[in-house]
């Protein structure tokens, strides 16, 4: 397996998550796709158009995928059947992500250096998704 990667849902909010991400993890855009841009795509309301069909964050080795929820397939909602797991080059890198991940959201576990070796804490963001940050230093 090469890589495992998760893709965030969101209610027409996926642009502005996806940016602040990127804006607290650093990491390039590999795709970033409208609605309105889907090959054949039929017709739909301009709000609707606008809403993200498919986006890519390369992050390190890694990629976060967002999407906005079709309205014709419901609405998303935010649960608590994932976490998105970060691992970290340095306590500096968690400490970074940790508090900008934290901001205008919930702390549920502070980061502390825990009995199975690891500088490690957990975090709900104010867009509902659960991130668990993880340094353990390389020997």
């Amino acid at each position: 397996m090469k890589a495992v990667n998760i893709t965030l849902i969101f209610n027409g909010q996926a642009e502005e998550a996806l940016n602040f991400y990127k804006s607290i993890l650093g990491g390039e855009y590999l795709n970033f796709q409208r609605m309105n841009q889907m090959p054949g795509a039929p017709p739909m309301p301009a709000e609707e158009g606008e809403k993200i069909l498919h986006a890519a964050l390369a992050v390190g080795n890694s990629v976060i995928m967002g999407m906005d929820m079709p309205t014709a397939r419901g609405t998303a909602n935010a649960g608590n059947n994932f976490m998105v797991t970060l691992d970290t080059s340095s306590e500096d890198e968690t400490n970074k992500a940790f508090n900008g991940l934290a901001e205008g959201g919930t702390v549920t576990m502070p980061l502390g250096h825990q009995f199975w070796g690891a500088f490690f804490g957990m975090v709900t963001d104010k867009f509902g998704i659960q991130w668990m940050l993880s340094y353990v230093e390389q020997k």
